[in-house]
């Protein structure tokens, strides 16, 4: 299931002499509860590459979506993702569940819920 969605963030940077993974902005991480080091599968809305990683939690209030290491090759800084996170549940448990989806602006500012 779904459990997570950061829809239409904005790349910041993109730093391919890391190890890997992607920061997100911490207040981002919060809204949504993704963790870091959470596994988290990436949408480039810019040139349809898909592709997973781990997350490292950026500066909180930054607006930081960095692709780091080998991520970096599946984008560029202006791109548009779509971040998800997944969780295995008892089918009991899916019956009312609902991810937290949160929609950003084009500084990554927290701009509302989205589907």
């Amino acid at each position: 299931m779904l459990r997570a969605k950061i829809h239409m963030a904005t790349v910041t940077e993109s730093n391919l002499a890391y190890e890997g993974s992607i920061t997100i902005d911490e207040a981002i991480l919060e809204a949504t509860g993704i963790l870091p080091y959470e596994q988290v599968m990436i949408s480039n809305m810019n040139n349809g590459e898909r592709f997973e990683t781990y997350v490292i939690a950026g500066k909180k209030g930054s607006g930081e979506i960095c692709l780091n290491g080998p991520t970096a090759r599946k984008g560029v800084v202006g791109d548009k993702v779509i971040i998800f996170s997944y969780v295995y549940l008892e089918d009991e448990k899916t019956v009312n569940f609902t991810p937290k989806v949160i929609r950003l602006d084009e500084k990554n500012r927290i701009a509302g819920t989205a589907k």
